[in-house]
């Protein structure tokens, strides 16, 4: 069928690999944001620098010290959680009280220092990092080549996404966090140190961004406008899934990911502003977003 529109078939499956690719990443980072709204009522405007962190971390753990991918995968989304911890005590838990749009304001604030200071240490040229030599090379579909390592993300993506959307809605602790954020004096009351369940929840959202950023590494030049360059597109994934839906995030970031890879296929021009346009639409059928719930 597509042949019969002038499209070869391996030129579709793999602009579907690619958008699948970017999805991945929007997932993962899209969460993280969902995560911390969902549960904190944080509009986190750094994410994309704390993302762009992670990268920086995982080159820096190679370059420095040594340390190669495998405990870059652990070693970094610590720093990177660590540092939200330090924001989270000193900054952010002074505005909960406050209206969203001063968290947004500070957050906002963070990103253009981290993104500042990393400008200034190593300029806007990307920072190479080596792909980890067991998933170098690629496989023959017989339609397309698909490489080790693209496969490798779109697989550790789910397997993060999934397992974080089942803590937080399937398990006991998933259920604490939740009350916390209903209700934090009646948690308190059972002997739950709710502030730092919230302080560790932020980390923990932060964290994911700085786990897609190390995912990130290989595919991607390292360097400091490299969050910059997604967090608008990840905020409108996040409002078209609902603010606050974890399974939302996930699957509207998968999904839009595809969409965008489809639409270079057929209509390349418009596959820079396809997301946004999709968001408009919802917005004015659906204004809580697809999986969100009413006020």
């Amino acid at each position: 069928m597509f042949e019969l529109l002038g499209i070869p078939p391996q030129v579709l499956m793999g602009q579907l690999l690619l958008g699948l690719i970017n999805g991945s990443f929007y997932a993962v980072l899209s969460l993280g944001l969902a995560v911390i709204f969902g549960l904190l009522n944080i509009i986190n405007f750094s994410h994309g620098a704390q993302y762009m962190l992670g990268g920086f971390v995982a080159w820096m753990l190679l370059t420095y010290f040594g340390i190669g991918y495998w405990w870059a995968l652990i070693l970094a989304p610590l720093v990177v959680g660590a540092t939200g911890l330090v924001l989270e005590r000193l900054a952010l838990s002074k505005l909960y009280h406050l209206d969203h749009l001063y968290g947004l304001l500070l957050t906002f604030g963070v990103a253009l220092i981290i993104q500042g200071l990393f400008r200034n240490y190593y300029g806007i040229s990307g920072q190479p990092y080596q792909i980890p030599e067991i998933l170098s090379g690629g496989q023959n579909l017989g339609f397309m080549f698909l490489p080790n390592y693209r496969a490798w993300v779109v697989v550790a993506s789910v397997i993060v996404c999934f397992g974080t959307w089942f803590m937080i809605e399937k398990t006991r602790l998933g259920a604490y966090l939740r009350a916390a954020t209903e209700n934090p004096v009646l948690v308190g009351a059972f002997g739950i140190n709710v502030p730092r369940m919230i302080m560790l929840t932020y980390a923990f959202g932060v964290g994911l961004a700085g786990f897609a950023g190390v995912l990130a590494a290989p595919i991607y030049s390292v360097n400091p406008n490299m969050g910059a360059d997604l967090i608008i597109v990840v905020f409108a994934v996040v409002v078209i899934g609902g603010m606050g839906s974890i399974m939302g995030a996930i699957l509207t970031g998968y999904g839009l990911g595809v969409i965008e890879g489809l639409t270079r296929v057929f209509y390349p021009e418009g596959s820079a502003v396809v997301i946004f346009v999709i968001m408009a639409i919802v917005l004015m059928i659906k204004p809580e977003g697809l999986f969100g719930r009413g006020a």
